[in-house]
Order: structure tokens, then C-alpha cells, then sequence
């Protein structure tokens, strides 16, 4: 699955333009913060709910963490029912949460205006054993309870989009502030979104 990184980096420019008057550039980069707290390569799961696997955020994670270098932030799409004869990285199924531990990251992608109660009892799992849990959700209070980082979209009631708030958070979770270092300027960043020539995507 391909998509166009040159259009993608546009509308996050545009986003961020936008929302400058607002507090939701802060929150979507106090939200990639602690998606980068993920320790180690392989620690950060995604899953999203059984209608609505979240494919295009796993594929702009996987761009970020290849030219950002933060290799921690390259995700485990974990499936509800995945092929038994997909490629391995695409075959990662909810065993793979009952196998978190402290130092992953659970990242919830809740497309919903409430949970599916299988997927509150994963994400209950993956809390139970030491992970972090992250959401990102319509204002879902049982799975915002449950999550010890949540950003929420209020439909109707917010000046950007479900997909656009996955964009935003996909950006900042590329800035590495780590030891009070530098952010990279928003030049910079439209500078590296467009250098990347294959365009973020999740392999055949």
C-alpha cells in the first residue's frame, strides 16, 4: 500500500498552519513524546478495532522511525485475524499482547465512538502485564480510562479530522527532543517528508 508523501507532507504543513492559534499542536507533541518513550525496536504495538485496522498510520510510523532514525517507533500492526499466509510482519496477531511487558507500548487506535469490549479487554491485558498504553480515540471513557496517555477527537466539535489528527501525531513523533536538543524546524521537516522519494508505506 502506497501513499504520496509529497501530498501528505502538504496537508501536515497546512494542518499545523491551521491549528497554530490552537493547543492542539502541543498536545499532539506532548502525545508523540510519550510514543517515544517505547525503549526498543519491536516494543510498539498498534492495533486498532476489528472493522478498522489503522493501515495508514501504521505506514507513516514506519516512514518516520526510517528517516528519523528513532527506530523505536517502527510498529507491530497487530491484527484481529490475519492471513495464516501473509508475510510475517503482517501476520502479527493478538498473541502478540499477551507477550507485552514493561517498556512496550500498546498504541490504541480507536476509529469508534466506543471500544469493542474484546478490544478493551486486550488493552486491559497489555496494562496488567506493564505496558504502556496509548489511545487515540473519539473521547471513548472506558478506553481513555484505561490508557495512561489519550488524545481524543470530539466529532463536530474540533477543527480537524480523525485521519488528520493521526497525521499530526505521525509528524511529531519524528521530533527528537531527547536531551533538550533541537527540534527540527517545520521547513526542515517538509524538507525530509519530501526527500523520502518511495513515499510512506506498509510492504506487499
Amino acid at each position: 500500500m502506497r501513499h504520496h508523501g509529497n501530498v501528505d507532507a502538504q496537508h501536515v504543513a497546512l494542518l499545523r498552519e491551521l491549528l497554530a492559534s490552537t493547543p492542539w499542536l502541543e498536545r499532539t507533541e506532548d502525545f508523540a513524546h510519550a510514543l517515544r518513550r517505547t525503549r526498543d525496536p519491536g516494543g510498539l504495538m498498534l492495533i486498532g478495532t476489528p472493522e478498522d485496522e489503522p493501515w495508514h498510520l501504521a505506514a507513516h510510523l514506519d516512514d518516520e522511525a526510517r528517516y528519523s532514525g528513532l527506530s523505536q517507533l517502527a510498529p507491530s500492526l497487530v491484527r484481529w485475524e490475519p492471513p495464516p499466509d501473509a508475510p510475517d510482519h503482517l501476520r502479527i496477531g493478538l498473541d502478540r499482547i499477551a507477550q507485552a511487558r514493561r517498556g512496550e507500548t500498546l498504541f490504541v487506535v480507536n476509529s469508534e465512538e466506543q471500544a469493542p469490549v474484546p478490544l478493551l479487554e486486550r488493552v486491559d491485558d497489555a496494562r496488567r502485564t506493564g505496558a504502556t498504553v496509548l489511545s487515540l480515540d473519539h473521547g471513548d471513557g472506558e478506553l481513555t480510562s484505561l490508557a495512561h496517555e489519550s488524545i481524543s477527537l470530539r466529532p463536530g466539535r474540533e477543527p480537524l479530522t480523525f485521519e488528520g489528527l493521526q497525521h499530526l501525531v505521525s509528524s511529531a513523533a519524528g521530533h527528537e527532543d531527547a536531551g533538550g536538543g533541537r527540534k527540527p524546524g517545520l521547513r526542515e521537516r517538509l524538507s525530509r517528508f519530501l526527500d523520502v522519494v518511495s513515499g510512506p508505506r506498509m510492504p506487499d
